[in-house]
């Protein structure tokens, strides 16, 4: 028999439950319990209600009993990282504000290809060792769910390498990984023949292995003039989808037409979006695919926000991730890049909230969290606050004291004393 834990009193619980996938969200419709508590099963969530119930109803559960205020959110999900590489992109940074663009800098050696070539050189329990590290940072913040994507290796054996090793950074750290291989995120420049080519070889000899060792269920593509035209992907991605894995796209992130190839070929996200217009807008509305923000890389590269404000409006899926990788988006901290985005685009609470959750976890095809419900995993965290507000108001600043995945308490960043 399961062990039944039960924590609270908590001064309020978002639930998130009855939101919906899609369209804009009004504060008024979050759920708000007040004086409640959360009653676990195992790694699942039983029940949440009022404290003074649950402890009169489960007098067998195990008693967490909190001292002071907390408000209680369901684990965040980042649906989009890149946190396994080698080295740092602090040059291109530099290069950045001085005024050279992300392509210019690309064509001088820096950028992505500048990733590749240091990631190449590091070995797979090392970078295991950098992937849970990076991970464990998040879970720290309140991120118990985080997709990792590859594409630093960009040939069969270092993508297998990368994906090994985000595979093994899975045990050392309580957060979920959800690996992701993006194989197709330029043509090497080291590659003899054509990018047809390329995805050629990609396909035919990393795919198999990909299922053989379950290494990863998602293939992610560029599409993008500096990586690969909607022409060249389309049947990679078709043969991907032939072979059962999930798609997603990183699309419009400086051009459009990704966003196009994402719905086209049902893909269950487009990243990026930050070129997409008003037929980009209203393509992804009226598709299943869950639009996902990357703030952390237009505060990278000085660029415009995805139009997220349009994108609700017109009834799209909106999820929100960090993007987190060493050159475009560095920082890495969901929560500030989410509620900086919310400030820009006029985001309400429960639409940011929703993105880094239920939402987001839609991106990835999870439906077992980012609702705090009877059935969903026992993902949550507390943050020192009695008004939700409070969290993304502060702008990252306020990070979660506790943090609890599949029913049990992880470590997690205290806070300093505060007025």
């Amino acid at each position: 028999m399961l062990m039944k834990k039960l924590i609270g009193p908590l001064r309020q619980v978002l639930t998130l439950d009855q939101l919906p996938l899609k369209g804009a969200l009004r504060d008024e419709q979050l759920e708000i319990l007040t004086q409640a508590g959360i009653l676990m099963e195992g790694e699942y969530i039983q029940k949440v209600g009022a404290w003074a119930e649950l402890k009169q109803e489960f007098p067998e559960a195990e008693l967490h009993e909190l001292d002071g205020d907390y408000v209680a959110l369901p684990g965040l999900v980042d649906c989009h990282t890149h946190l396994c590489f080698g080295g740092s992109r602090a040059r291109d940074f530099a290069l950045r504000n001085a005024g050279k663009t992300y392509l210019e800098i690309a064509a001088a050696g820096g950028g992505i290809w500048d990733t590749v070539t240091q990631t190449r050189g590091l070995d797979q329990a090392t970078l295991a060792v950098i992937a849970t590290q990076n991970a464990n940072r998040l879970l720290s913040e309140g991120v118990t769910s985080i997709e990792v994507k590859s594409g630093y290796g960009l040939s069969v054996a270092e993508e297998l390498k990368l994906l090994r090793a985000i595979n093994q950074a899975s045990a050392d750290t309580a957060a979920d990984l959800i690996p992701t291989c993006l194989a197709a995120h330029l043509c090497p420049k080291d590659w003899k023949g054509s990018s047809s080519d390329y995805l050629t070889e990609i396909a035919d000899l990393l795919f198999p292995v990909l299922l053989a060792e379950n290494l990863s269920t998602r293939i992610d593509a560029f599409v993008e003039k500096s990586a690969f035209s909607p022409e060249e992907i389309t049947p990679y991605l078709k043969k991907a989808k032939q072979l059962g894995f999930d798609l997603t796209i990183h699309a419009d992130q400086f051009s459009c037409g990704g966003s196009a190839v994402a719905v086209a070929v049902g893909a269950r996200s487009a990243d990026h979006l930050e070129a997409s217009g008003e037929v980009e807008i209203q393509l992804l509305a009226s598709s299943n695919a869950v639009a996902v923000a990357l703030p952390g890389a237009s505060i990278g590269l000085g660029m415009a926000f995805t139009p997220a404000r349009k994108l609700l409006d017109q009834g799209a899926s909106l999820a929100i991730a960090s993007d987190w990788n060493p050159g475009s988006a560095p920082m890495g901290d969901l929560l500030a890049q989410a509620s900086i985005l919310a400030t820009f685009e006029k985001l309400t609470m429960a639409e940011v909230l929703a993105g880094i959750t239920f939402r987001a976890a839609a991106a990835l095809g999870l439906t077992d969290r980012g609702k705090l419900t009877e059935g969903q995993l026992a993902d949550f965290i507390l943050f020192p606050t009695s008004d939700y507000r409070e969290i993304l108001y502060q702008q990252g600043k306020m990070k979660p004291e506790g943090v609890w995945k599949r029913g049990e308490k992880c470590r997690a960043k205290k806070q300093e004393p505060r007025d």
